[in-house]
């Protein structure tokens, strides 16, 4: 899952940042608002949650909202702020926000706060909106476990294997799963999984991929993950009912 970060406070920007990586999320963390309204307004990155400060340099976060909403883009938004007086989380709700979260906080605040937002999004048939992102992810015989980070994969005989997976295995097993039996080339994969200002070398994803499968015990002429040569890579699924709970 991919989350937006708009946050001057060098300090807790970082320690924001921490937290989410650690919890699976790619942040892109901005430390002004007139940069993140830039690059927001190219269309490059599709984001499934975004963290505003209220205060920043050049376009505040009230502004970002007010941006987003007048554009009917779905994105839930988390308000920071400092500002704690009713007549002002009036006035963040009322430009676009989702919540509305008062500094000082604990971060286990936050990330409960975050997967409400999740939770209150919906799906329309096999296409998750942006927003959705559930405790568990179920795609024909594989299920994502949030909370642990573990796949489980059920076999043709019945039997089920539980596998652990490092955070980015985690991601890019969780990306092809949101568009299972669709080709995804190299630089889709790489835009949605790796943070602006991430170069990686040019075989990354293949290496990755490749760690994958031998995690999952696979050849590649066998993987459920196949390589499209010239093309990219498509997660081949029986079905692609996807099942949220």
């Amino acid at each position: 899952m991919r989350l937006i970060l708009v946050e001057d406070e060098a300090d807790l920007g970082a320690a924001i940042k921490q937290v989410l990586s650690h919890e699976a999320y790619i942040v892109d963390w901005f430390l002004d608002g007139t940069q993140a309204w830039q690059y927001l307004e190219t269309g490059w990155t599709e984001y499934t949650l975004a963290i505003f400060d209220w205060m920043l340099p050049g376009v505040s976060g009230i502004e970002l909202c007010k941006w987003l909403r007048e554009r009917q883009l779905i994105l839930p938004v988390l308000m920071l702020t400092a500002k704690d007086r009713m007549e002002e989380k009036i006035i963040g709700l009322d430009s676009g926000a989702d919540d509305y979260l008062v500094k000082p906080f604990d971060m286990a605040e936050l990330l409960a706060r975050l997967r409400a937002l999740q939770r209150r999004a919906s799906y329309v048939g096999a296409t998750l909106t942006p927003q959705v992102k559930p405790r568990r992810l179920q795609v024909g015989c594989l299920t994502l476990n949030y909370s642990t980070h573990e796949l489980t994969r059920q076999y043709c005989h019945g039997e089920n294997r539980v596998f652990s997976l490092t955070v980015k295995e985690f991601q890019l097993l969780e990306y092809f799963m949101r568009h299972p039996n669709q080709i995804v080339s190299r630089d889709q994969i790489i835009n949605q999984l790796w943070e602006i200002g991430a170069e990686p070398i040019s075989n990354v994803v293949a290496a990755q991929i490749r760690l994958l499968r031998r995690k999952l015990g696979e050849e590649d002429s066998e993987s459920l993950i196949e390589t499209i040569y010239g093309v990219g890579y498509r997660l081949n699924i029986h079905t692609a009912d996807i099942l949220l709970t």
